[in-house]
């Protein structure tokens, strides 16, 4: 069986080159695939191509499946993507995995696809879908997949697979447009996550997180239970993606990158052992850092740590869990220690939290300025309040960056956080040296 993985093209509204990270993983697991003889996969949603070389691979692949991956905002393309798939590639069967198909599947049955995974891992998701049409089994229940008969939906046949973290398949870095990747990250103003000017390595360290974020999708779609990488397979993964290109840092994509302080302390140990020995950076929370642990990561190559800080307004806690209610002391104080460390802080900061205000929120962009903390601003979203009959331009305000209800007056002020000038600009690349192999030389 042929299949082609692909993100379908579209303008992304925000990029994290981690939140790609499934496209290739999802692709790799298929090649394990008994049923599978080969898999192409594409990331189009990266402004790196043009609709008649999608229309070329279509009509040129012949594949018997195609997996489109989704996200919460870039559906704007998919309607023009199943009209060419359907054109171009008539015996095609179609699949879509990703955040969006998770939290409001329903959304996508307008489309005419013929399956929708929408529970669990994405990966055993279209797997028991491949898995099914090469066993002749095409109309039954599958494990957290709908699909479709004719004109009605099968339900799953119960929750989705969750993977145990040794049986993923890490992202093949040479398949990655990196050199389009380095690009969306040039621009720091944009408060994207990557670091300007070097070319970071995604190591998929972590899925599900048990602090439970009512405008958070990770414990949702992947669980309360943290799932984690070894530190050998980790490390492993670094030193032979590190051979194949040349990066200059690392980004560890888990939600909680310090829940588990042992295997933290354990990886430290490594880089500092070497030979592996990156610059790198992570997310966690306040709560999950400590003065000992912050030290140690700055010996052994860390740069950046991001914190979910959300709002140091007292009156927006009520919406937040308790690990992540942050006074301004223990904040400060967070600050001073990545200073010493040589370590950026960088604050996630929602916008519109309920309880505050544009007033609130510039206190806490102040406060962030004041301890020379990098200022990173997200709309608040209610994930939750999507619905399978909303349109896609209604479904496009759950970026992140809109103000979700189309009725909510935008001249309170909370926009400027999200599109006014930014004057304060990362610094921490010059941490970072540059690789000695040549970028033009890949």
């Amino acid at each position: 069986m042929k299949v082609l993985v692909i993100w379908p093209p579209h303008i992304p509204s925000y990029f994290n080159a981690g939140h790609h990270t499934p496209l290739y993983m999802t692709a790799g697991h298929l090649r394990r695939q008994p049923a599978v003889e080969q898999v192409d996969v594409r990331d189009t949603g990266v402004l790196n191509t043009h609709w008649k070389a999608v229309g070329d691979l279509l009509y040129q692949g012949r594949y018997d499946v195609i997996a489109m991956m989704n996200d919460f905002d870039a559906v704007d393309g998919f309607e023009r993507f199943t009209a060419y798939a359907r054109e171009l590639s008539p015996q095609s069967r179609l699949i879509t995995f990703g955040r969006l198909s998770s939290m409001n599947p329903g959304f996508f049955q307008r489309y005419g696809l013929d399956a929708i995974v929408q529970s669990g891992d994405y990966e055993p998701g279209v797997a028991h879908y491949i898995a099914s049409l090469a066993g002749g089994t095409s109309g039954t229940a599958l494990p957290g997949v709908a699909v479709r008969e004719g004109d009605r939906w099968i339900a799953p046949s119960r929750e989705g697979d969750s993977l145990p973290a040794d049986q993923w398949t890490l992202p093949d870095v040479r398949e990655i447009p990196y050199d389009h990747y380095d690009r969306l990250y040039a621009r720091d103003e944009d408060k994207f996550c990557g670091i300007p000017f070097r070319r970071e390595l995604v190591v998929p360290a972590a899925r599900g997180c048990p602090i439970g974020c009512e405008f958070c999708e990770v414990h949702e779609i992947f669980g309360l239970r943290e799932r984690r990488l070894s530190v050998d397979d980790t490390v492993a993964y670094i030193e032979t993606s590190m051979r194949a290109l040349p990066f200059e840092y690392v980004a560890f994509y888990a939600p909680t990158f310090t829940l588990d302080k042992r295997w933290v302390r354990e990886l430290c140990g490594r880089f500092l052992d070497g030979p592996v020995s990156p610059r790198w950076k992570c997310a966690t929370t306040v709560h999950h850092v400590d003065k000992d642990l912050v030290e140690l990561m700055g010996r052994a190559g860390c740069v950046r740590i991001s914190v979910g800080l959300e709002t140091l307004e007292p009156d927006g806690h009520g919406a937040l869990p308790r690990a992540k209610r942050v006074h301004e002391e223990r904040f400060r104080e967070l600050a001073a220690q990545c200073a010493r460390a040589g370590i950026e802080l960088n604050a996630f900061v929602i916008v519109g939290l309920p309880g505050t205000g544009a007033e609130g929120a510039g206190r806490t962009r102040e406060l962030v300025g004041e301890v020379g903390a990098r200022f990173r601003p997200t709309m608040y979203t209610r994930l939750h309040d999507m619905t399978p009959t909303m349109t896609p331009l209604e479904i496009s305000r759950y970026n992140r960056q809109l103000i979700a209800d189309p009725g909510h007056a935008p001249d309170d002020g909370l926009y400027d956080f999200l599109f006014g000038t930014e004057t304060r600009v990362t610094s921490v690349y010059e941490r970072i040296p540059v690789a000695s192999s040549a970028r033009s030389e890949e």
